[in-house]
């Protein structure tokens, strides 16, 4: 196998990690190397490291184009072995999202059902049917994407942990892995085994927040790498699956945006269960 590939199991594996340490390591470059000021808000901080991800990335697509045994070096094909095409982009939208959604199925009834009983309260205090409230849910919405966009948190949570994290842990391992002889379903555990100790970097922050508690912190770091297995595996199964870059970079946002799914609710009332955003992306 290693003949023919030109690269061995364990070459691919170094890389990988590799790659893993170095997306973690350098967004501590400002402070460590840099030997940068403190950032002197959260958007500074954030900016600061949405531009060490973007390195890193860059520099992972560079490396694995210069180690890949790939008979053309021409920019299409190398953008193919990423799954960066333009082909089929409705399927690789479509097809995970429906997917995605079906873990989603008791958050989305509890949203239906709170939906449901808001429209009813309107109903009840108005007396009948009103544009007024369309109006108000609209303006709420409107208000909502505005507050989102202009969100540095947002842009992290949405755009830039998601792409830089499934260009490197998807589009950039994948191919490392498979042209270093892994079957495919060891590609399923190695590349989400990576992924999540690349979340391991939150430990101190979470002991800290939890007054020094290693019980709490080792409890929530350990929910967070279960979950960060769980969809990495997902997600590299939708980059081999179709090829295409575009769909757990879809699932990714869309994880990030619901949240952890509902898994129960109360007897009494309608509660709606933990959903903050502790996805898969966080840094």
């Amino acid at each position: 196998m290693e003949q023919e590939t030109g690269l061995s199991e364990s070459a691919a594996v170094i890389a990988c990690a590799a790659m893993t340490l170095f997306y973690v390591a350098i967004l501590y470059a400002p402070s460590l190397i840099l030997r940068l000021p403190p950032p002197s808000s959260l958007k500074e901080f954030m900016i600061r490291r949405f531009v060490c991800a973007a390195i890193s990335s860059i520099v992972s697509i560079v490396f694995c184009s210069l180690i890949l045994p790939m008979s053309s070096r021409e920019a299409s094909h190398l953008l193919g072995v990423y799954g960066i095409r333009l082909d089929h982009i409705w399927q690789a939208v479509v097809f995970p999202i429906s997917l995605t959604s079906l873990m989603y199925a008791g958050s989305f009834c509890l949203k239906l059902l709170l939906l449901v009983e808001s429209w009813k309260e309107h109903l009840n205090e108005c007396g009948g049917f009103s544009f007024g409230y369309i109006k108000n849910l609209m303006q709420n919405f409107i208000a909502w994407m505005s507050s989102t966009s202009s969100n540095v948190l947002a842009w992290r949570n949405y755009v830039v942990a998601p792409l830089t994290e499934e260009l490197v842990f998807r589009a950039c391992m994948i191919p490392l892995l498979l042209c270093g002889g892994f079957k495919i379903y060891s590609v399923f555990f190695l590349c989400p085994i990576l992924f999540s100790l690349a979340h391991l970097n939150h430990w101190m922050e979470i002991y800290v927040r939890h007054n020094y508690s290693m019980l709490k912190a080792a409890m929530v770091v350990g929910l967070q790498l279960g979950y960060t297995v769980i969809f990495g595996s997902y997600a590299s199964f939708l980059f081999i699956r179709t090829g295409h870059l575009l769909a757990p970079l879809v699932a990714h946002i869309f994880c990030n945006f619901m949240g952890l799914p509902v898994l129960f609710a109360r007897s009494k009332g309608i509660v709606v269960g933990d959903e903050r955003r502790c996805g898969s992306c966080h840094r």
